[in-house]
């Protein structure tokens, strides 16, 4: 199962970077499909999940050990070098050897780095359809990456709205493909 998930987090990452490496220079304002985010906050906020995972992964640190080190603007004035970076040094934690063995100190709660590494998984897959949305690339994801994500998702998708962060499920057309079902899933519309 790791090199799976090493292989989903990896094809993940590389989608990841392909949409922001093609956001055009105008296109950083540009609104998502996520509420009250443009590209560059959607950007961000990716990036700035990266940057959580060598911390709590590799080195072993808790979230008050970090603080807010990651709070605020994390692009500066290179966003696709900044993420370069983050993606670079998220995946080189979750590759240790081990690391998906280890247990992370989450905002719920301690959790594995296994099903930490698959959560960030499934939040790139979907936030690459977002960003895509929003710069006007093409939204057709992996299939690999939707099947992992709708299978990551499934058992707490009903609870996601609670969190503030996610719209309420969304009842997929009839005949739906998995891309659609999955984004229904998580109160997008395609």
């Amino acid at each position: 199962m790791d090199s799976r998930l090493l292989d989903r987090h990896a094809e993940a990452l590389a989608l990841f970077t392909d949409r922001v490496h093609a956001v055009r220079p105008e296109q950083w304002e540009s609104p998502t499909p996520c509420t009250d985010w443009s590209v560059r906050d959607l950007v961000n906020h990716v990036t700035a999940e990266q940057l959580w995972v060598p911390s709590l992964v590799g080195e072993g640190r808790s979230l008050a050990d970090v603080g807010d080190s990651f709070d605020g603007d994390v692009l500066g004035g290179h966003p696709a070098v900044s993420w370069d970076r983050a993606a670079s040094a998220a995946k080189a934690a979750f590759h240790e050897p081990g690391a998906l063995d280890r247990t992370v100190g989450l905002s719920y709660g301690e959790s594995t780095a296994a099903a930490y590494c698959s959560q960030m998984t499934t939040d790139m897959i979907v936030h690459a359809w977002d960003l895509s949305r929003g710069i006007g690339a093409s939204d057709d994801l992996p299939d690999v990456l939707v099947e992992f994500a709708e299978r990551e998702v499934a058992p707490y998708a009903g609870e996601l709205p609670e969190t503030g962060l996610f719209g309420s499920p969304v009842e997929p057309p009839e005949g739906a493909d998995p891309q659609t079902r999955l984004l229904c899933l998580l109160g997008r519309r395609s």
